[in-house]
Parts: structure tokens; C-alpha cells; sequence
């Protein structure tokens, strides 16, 4: 009976002192974050402006205790950031490996879009050049972004750039071209509409295209334009609510 009271003591013993030796290496080894590294390649951001956006994220925070699921999700909200990994290194550091937003247009005035047609903060960032400024209701970015992709690869053909395209609440479109007449092309019967304003500006405007205040596509048959230093499009038609 004695031999199995002191064979218990000893395990209570035992699975005390690897508890407090567990707690103790945990103490130890749960230093606070010293050093940090970023990797990634970067052509809009710079390092100053990632330091920035990550210090007060790990700021207080311990090489163990720190949730490296949290920590990348709140960076992945910095608003120039696509996609973030981070890791530990021994003994007290952390990794970060980062990838760019890539801007692939202006949205609605204060924001850009990427690939994937999600608005993302301009922020400190230098804006870049060269970029078509798209405007629509919120959650159309992809729609919108896809829709420019379309419009342009149709309108190169006579030599034009777009360069504002914008989807009203009510689902109308106009759009400006090469910084300088505006196209109002309405919400039905697009392609027709598009097929319009082709023949007439082969036939006839693009000849005369720095005159052009707007082109208006949204009659049944032809289109109205109106030009500078006039008031109202030269067509007496009315044009269509669509």
C-alpha cells in the first residue's frame, strides 16, 4: 500500500515540475518581437510607407503569443496590399512576404480598382499616370472595369482612347473619349448603338472630333451631337429614356 501511495506522489511531482518547467521555456521563449523583415516586389509603395502601415500591428506584441492568422489578416487590410505571409523566425522575429495592389484604373474619384475590379484607397501613394478614371454604384467595379475592357478593345479600332467611363445608379452609360467628347450610349441596345457611332465617326466626326461637345447614341435611328458654343444636340428628335 505504501509502495503505491509513493509511486502517485511521485507522477503528481513529476507532471508539476513539467508544468512549471512548460511555463518557464514558454517565458523564455516568448521574447517581444525585435526585428522584422519584408520581401515581395514593390513598384507603387515604398518602405517607409510599409513601416508605417505595419508597426502599430505588432507593436506590444510577444514572438510566441502573437496570432499570426490575426496579424495577417489585419495586414492584408492595409489598402496597398493584395496578399500578405508571415511567419516566425528564431529567436524573436517576424517575416513578412507581401504582394502590391496592381492599379488598374481610378474609381469614383478618391479610390483605384485592381485587376479584379475591387476599389482599393489611393492613401499617401502617388497616383499613377495614364490610369482611366471609372465611376459607378457600389459593387460594380467588376462590371464597370469589365465593360471598359470590351469598349476599348472596340474603339481602338478608329483610333480612340476612353478615357472616363461611367455606369449611372439607373444603369446608363456614357463615356468620354480621348479627353474630350463625351458619348452618351444609355442602357439598351448597346451594340447597335456602338455600330452607329462607328459609321458616323468614320464618315463624318471623327474628322471633326475637337468640335464635339457630346454625342448623343440613345435616338432610335442615327445620332445627335452637339457641338461647341451650341446649346442643344443637332438632331430634332427626342431622344429615349434608356
Amino acid at each position: 500500500m505504501s509502495g503505491k501511495r509513493g509511486s502517485l506522489v511521485g507522477l503528481i511531482l513529476f507532471v508539476v515540475l513539467m508544468g512549471a518547467g512548460g511555463k518557464a521555456l514558454w517565458l523564455w521563449l516568448d521574447r517581444p518581437i525585435e526585428r522584422v523583415s519584408i520581401s515581395g516586389e514593390f513598384t507603387y509603395v515604398s518602405a517607409a510607407y510599409l513601416r508605417e502601415e505595419l508597426s502599430p500591428l505588432i507593436q506590444g506584441q510577444t514572438w510566441l503569443s502573437v496570432d499570426l492568422g490575426d496579424l495577417r489578416q489585419r495586414a492584408r487590410e492595409i489598402s496597398w496590399l493584395s496578399e500578405v505571409t508571415v511567419s516566425r523566425e528564431w529567436p524573436n522575429s517576424l517575416s513578412f512576404e507581401l504582394a502590391e495592389q496592381i492599379p488598374a484604373a481610378r474609381w469614383n474619384d478618391e479610390f483605384l480598382i485592381n485587376p479584379d475590379g475591387e476599389p482599393f484607397a489611393i492613401g499617401p501613394v502617388t497616383m499613377p499616370e495614364g490610369l482611366a478614371d471609372l465611376a459607378g454604384p457600389a459593387g460594380s467595379g467588376p462590371e464597370v472595369l469589365a465593360y471598359f475592357d470590351h469598349l476599348s478593345r472596340r474603339l481602338s479600332t478608329l483610333g480612340l482612347d476612353i478615357t472616363q467611363l461611367r455606369l449611372e445608379a439607373r444603369g446608363a452609360w456614357r463615356l468620354q473619349l480621348n479627353d474630350g467628347a463625351w458619348v452618351m450610349l444609355g442602357r439598351n441596345d448597346r451594340e447597335a448603338r456602338l455600330s452607329r457611332l462607328s459609321a458616323a465617326w468614320q464618315r463624318q466626326l471623327g474628322a471633326q472630333a475637337s468640335y464635339i461637345r457630346y454625342i448623343d447614341l440613345r435616338y432610335p435611328n442615327g445620332v445627335a451631337v452637339a457641338w461647341h458654343g451650341e446649346t442643344d444636340a443637332g438632331e430634332s428628335e427626342e431622344p429615349e429614356n434608356t
